[in-house]
């Protein structure tokens, strides 16, 4: 498909793709003092919990283990859960993300939510209700227009990537990713897609990863794609699997690539079109259709598979629905609950 032959939806998002690497770059460099501020409420509190609704949540599921790595009690809920069963705050840092800031949950959380002192936003738009709500790391680069999240995701893991490296991660793999994009091959599993009803995704430590582009596959294709965890999709949604559903699963470099590696296996004797994102530097899988990368972990691994993870959710997309990127029954700011 060529500029001439995109939907206007689609042009909108390769815009945003075009700028994802530079603006989250800048966004690092731009928030190193606000990380200093959240880094040190997340140390003292040790307890850090991130709340967000679509893709914001996605991100907060890629760095949940990065946090708990560091021995912080880090988890990440919808920000819909909170306020409908909420956790106790006492002793925790909240971070509040919204690329927009101004999603209807995010509003109606902090009218109506008893706040711990340690509150942060994290945000793509400076003059949002959010930031001016809570002190703020703001994304370069302003507001997303496109439909379906995609450099607001990567700029927002910059953002989170300036408070780990406070807390002491190596930013430089991370960086390095970001520098120099990896832009493999997608054609064969495109191909290898082209038939299916719907996909699920899943990995084990990058499930983040695996949720964040089900959704972008689902608002874009307008078909049924949705994520599972590894040991979840294990124990009994297996019986869903056939010719006819894709599985595209994400392996890093960490102790849970040989569970991943189990399950790729598994998916191949059921039939499934097979896609395996990897970073691992293991051996492909027989029968998957394997993108491969540079052997790395953690965030290098997310910034390295994310944006080919998001031109196959384009291509996907565009082979199945004329006018994809244009929302029939979605905003792209959600403002009611």
């Amino acid at each position: 498909m060529t500029n001439s032959t995109k939907p206007a939806g689609l042009l909108a998002i390769d815009r945003e793709m075009a700028r994802q690497h530079g603006d989250a770059g800048a966004s690092f460099n731009q928030n190193k003092a606000a990380a200093q501020s959240v880094a040190a409420a997340v140390r003292r509190c040790g307890s850090v919990l991130m709340l967000g609704m679509g893709g914001s949540h996605a991100v907060a599921r890629v760095v949940e283990p990065l946090y708990r790595d560091l021995g912080i009690d880090a988890l990440a809920l919808p920000l819909s859960e909170q306020l409908g069963a909420p956790l106790p705050l006492a002793g925790r840092t909240v971070l509040v993300t919204s690329q927009s800031g101004e999603s209807a949950e995010v509003i109606r959380w902090f009218d109506t939510a008893t706040r711990p002192a340690d509150v942060f936003g994290l945000t793509l738009e400076g003059g949002s209700s959010l930031a001016q709500l809570a002190p703020s790391l703001v994304g370069h680069g302003g507001t997303e227009h496109a439909f379906a999240a995609t450099r607001s995701l990567t700029v927002t893991l910059a953002l989170h990537l300036a408070v780990l490296a406070v807390l002491g991660v190596d930013a430089g793999p991370a960086l390095a990713a970001l520098a120099a994009p990896e832009e493999p091959d997608l054609a064969a599993a495109l191909i290898s897609l082209a038939s299916v009803r719907g996909i699920v995704t899943s990995g084990r430590r990058l499930q983040g990863v695996a949720e964040a582009l089900a959704l972008g596959l689902t608002e874009l294709s307008r078909a049924p794609c949705f994520s599972l965890e590894g040991g979840q999709l294990r124990h009994g949604p297996m019986e869903m699997l056939g010719p006819d559903l894709g599985v595209i699963l994400f392996r890093g470099d960490d102790p849970t690539a040989g569970l991943v590696t189990a399950m790729a296996l598994s998916v191949v004797v059921t039939g499934s079109p097979l896609v395996l994102f990897d970073s691992s530097g293991l051996s492909p899988v027989e029968g998957a259709v394997t993108i491969a990368f540079a052997k790395a972990s953690g965030l290098a691994a997310v910034f390295a598979m994310l944006p080919a993870a998001q031109r196959l959710m384009i291509g996907f997309a565009a082979a199945r629905v004329a006018d994809a990127g244009t929302p029939l029954r979605s905003s792209k700011i959600t403002r009611v609950e």
